[in-house]
């Protein structure tokens, strides 16, 4: 019996720890666009994937869009410069993320991954055509 609650003990110990682990390495995104789009059709295809995960997006210059997300009292900033030949969502600043040395609260990964799937989303079934 003692061996069973030593083992329970333990196992609780390490669940508790690898439930702490609330960062990770800050994931950049780069992804390619098939032929056939132009840049006006990619920044649109960003533009609307924002739209749908609340994303604000601002222009930033030629060939580069600014995005912000406000998430509860957390937010994020990423600059996406596009082309029609890819994108790429870098990550600039957060507020609340435990952003240092490279790593930032896991929520980050997922927001931009999601950000990224509804960008290739709208590129493959023409959204931005």
């Amino acid at each position: 019996m003692k061996k069973l609650v030593k083992w329970f003990a333990a196992f609780a110990v390490v669940g508790a720890l690898a439930g702490c682990a609330r960062t990770a390495p800050i994931e950049q995104i780069h992804s390619t666009v098939s032929t056939g789009h132009t840049a006006e059709q990619v920044k649109t295809a960003i533009v609307k994937a924002g739209q749908k995960r609340e994303w604000i997006m601002t222009d930033a210059g030629p060939g580069v869009l600014k995005g912000r997300l406000q998430a509860r009292d957390h937010s994020v900033e990423v600059r996406i410069p596009y082309s029609a030949t890819g994108y790429s969502i870098n990550y600039e600043s957060s507020l609340n993320l435990k952003a240092s040395d490279g790593k930032i609260h896991k929520n980050y990964n997922r927001w931009v991954r999601n950000l990224d799937h509804d960008i290739q989303m709208n590129l493959s079934a023409g959204a931005a055509l």
